[in-house]
């Protein structure tokens, strides 16, 4: 009986925000571990049914780095990075998109399919969703066919939206010429939340959220405002590969999202526990400082 109570009690907790969040749109960035292990994969495409039934409007964009990796050591094809960034030449953007709309993409649709939920997988290219150009690195650096995203075209996000379908995005692009271009999936999930004018924007990654001390889990920032961030950068507070992702999150504020959330997605029902309870599990991140 004990056990009943409590799974009522959590179901209480969660009625205020279920009411605040009811038809709110809301972009998951799935990547990392609960791409991979298939008990993580279940957790996720469960939260998402979950979102979905109690009346929020998901929209999923997908990364697949590491499959991408896989697949050209298949084919006997060196990947070459640069700070982090994959060199992509002509072959290479195509095994990209073979990848991340084939496999992933369609693997995500069906998942979702299983849990009764209707979804469609899309890319950037339909309905010339992503508009790209050709991104330099920091340094000025060629990347190749590295897609910076320069408009995003919502009709047919929209329309999928109001049809009842959850849409499955994976980040390749277009340019003017109908060139192809492989585009880093955190950015590409700030600019569809942007341009979508969603509440929350929710990156799934393989560490607790946002560290002040990236060894020492118990400094995790449970909110963070946006001038909190930029000085914790400026002071070498929040550093390394922690920097591109905060600089997304404020991105997806500066496109318009209400908060954006870093959530550890190796934690099972990560995204339920975030939205739906008073203490959450990651951080968030917000134009001005929560009360």
């Amino acid at each position: 009986m004990e056990t009943e109570i409590l799974k009522a009690e959590v179901l209480i907790e969660a009625i205020p925000y279920i009411r605040r969040f009811a038809g709110s749109t809301v972009v998951v960035k799935y990547g990392g571990s609960a791409m991979v292990d298939e008990k993580l994969k279940r957790s996720v495409i469960q939260d998402i049914a979950m979102l979905k039934y109690i009346g929020l409007k998901p929209v999923v964009v997908h990364g697949g780095g590491k499959e991408i990796t896989s697949l050209l050591e298949r084919l006997g094809k060196q990947s070459q990075f640069l700070d982090g960034l994959r060199v992509t030449d002509e072959e290479t953007a195509k095994v990209a998109e073979m990848v991340l709309s084939g496999s992933i993409g369609k693997a995500l649709v069906d998942e979702l399919q299983m849990v009764g939920i209707s979804s469609v997988g899309i890319s950037g290219k339909d309905g010339r969703s992503l508009l790209c150009s050709r991104k330099l690195d920091e340094k000025g650096r060629d990347l190749g066919f590295v897609g910076q995203i320069d408009h995003v075209d919502t009709t047919l996000l929209e329309t999928l939206l109001a049809n009842n379908f959850v849409p499955v995005v994976s980040p390749v692009g277009v340019d003017a010429a109908g060139n192809t271009y492989n585009i880093n999936a955190d950015y590409a999930a700030s600019a569809v939340a942007g341009s979508l004018s969603a509440q929350k924007l929710i990156f799934l990654t393989d560490v607790e959220g946002i560290l002040k001390d990236k060894d020492d889990p118990s400094t995790i920032l449970r909110t963070l405002s946006e001038q909190e961030a930029l000085g914790y950068i400026a002071d070498g507070t929040i550093k390394g590969g922690m920097i591109p992702k905060v600089q997304c999150c404020l991105d997806g504020l500066d496109k318009g999202v209400e908060s954006v959330h870093v959530l550890d997605g190796r934690v099972p029902h990560a995204i339920l526990l975030e939205i739906f309870t008073t203490k959450g599990v990651g951080t968030m991140v917000t134009k001005e400082k929560q009360a």
